[in-house]
């Protein structure tokens, strides 16, 4: 074999790899990261733990700048393998909101149930799945923003990769398959920066149904909850409105992963206890 066959081998070589061709024509197979419907299954997985205990600092800033704190207990713990999340919220202070509490029962298939219960008025009040994307407790954060989604219902897209809160990140368009899903959580679509590490959201944008940018989510302090099933989660939540200048602050103050957590915590008759 004479030197100038092997160049001209090399050569066919070198320009095959540049066009993404093996030499027998047919194309290089690259290594492929998750699909877009894999990363969002992962961070629909990562917010399942099997039971947490926690004290969370609700803060609630006006476009003027006045800001109003609230202090909330909350626990969570899974059920039907894994499929049903119940949690129940709890608000410690200030006092004209203490007592009054929230309790979900976050289903993977099907509607979630959502109770509220008003000390004031002594009566628990059930929230149809039309009112999820109402505010809760006054805040920029909606009942949808704060339950794991059926993703069955949505589409997912990979548009880039990008880094946010530090961290390489997936960036994932979601948006609603049927449109009464989108109206009753008030979103044309999301847009998801996801660690490539943890799986966790480290950003997030919302669009209203005009299509307009509606809300800006970012997270911080992200902490593994469970080593074992490497369940991550953000420690802090801020989301800005950016059409009405308000912000909301969930600091998590205090966290246990309680996998024995009491199965009576998600009732209503503790709900409703003084």
């Amino acid at each position: 074999m004479n030197s100038t066959y092997i160049s001209r081998r090399i050569a066919t070589f070198a320009l095959a790899t540049a066009l993404g061709l093996s030499l027998t024509g047919a194309p290089l197979v690259a290594s492929a990261g998750p699909t877009p419907k894999e990363i969002m299954d992962k961070v629909a997985l990562n917010l399942k733990l099997d039971g947490s205990e926690a004290v969370v600092k609700m803060t609630i800033v006006e476009k003027n700048g006045t800001a109003r704190t609230n202090k909330l207990s909350m626990a969570t713990k899974l059920y039907d393998g894994g499929k049903t999340e119940k949690r129940i919220y709890r608000f410690l202070e200030p006092a004209d909101v203490k007592g009054t509490g929230v309790l979900v029962f976050d289903y993977e298939a099907k509607a979630d149930d959502l109770w509220i219960f008003m000390p004031a008025l002594r009566k628990t009040r059930r929230i149809v799945s039309s009112d999820r994307g109402k505010a809760f407790m006054g805040s920029e954060f909606s009942f949808a923003d704060l339950t794991i989604p059926d993703l069955s219902s949505y589409n997912a897209a990979l548009v880039k990769e990008e880094s946010a809160g530090g961290e390489a990140c997936y960036v994932v368009d979601v948006t609603p398959k049927d449109a009464s899903v989108g109206k009753e959580e008030g979103y044309s679509k999301k847009t998801y920066w996801v660690s490539k590490t943890t799986f966790a959201v480290r950003k997030g944008i919302f669009y209203d149904m005009a299509g307009a940018k509606l809300k800006e989510l970012s997270t911080s302090d992200i902490k593994l909850l469970d080593a074992a099933k490497k369940r991550h989660r953000a420690m802090k939540m801020e989301m800005v409105n950016v059409q009405n200048g308000r912000k909301s602050v969930f600091q998590t103050e205090q966290i246990a992963f309680t996998p024995n957590t009491k199965d009576e915590y998600f009732t209503t008759p503790y709900l409703e206890r003084p």
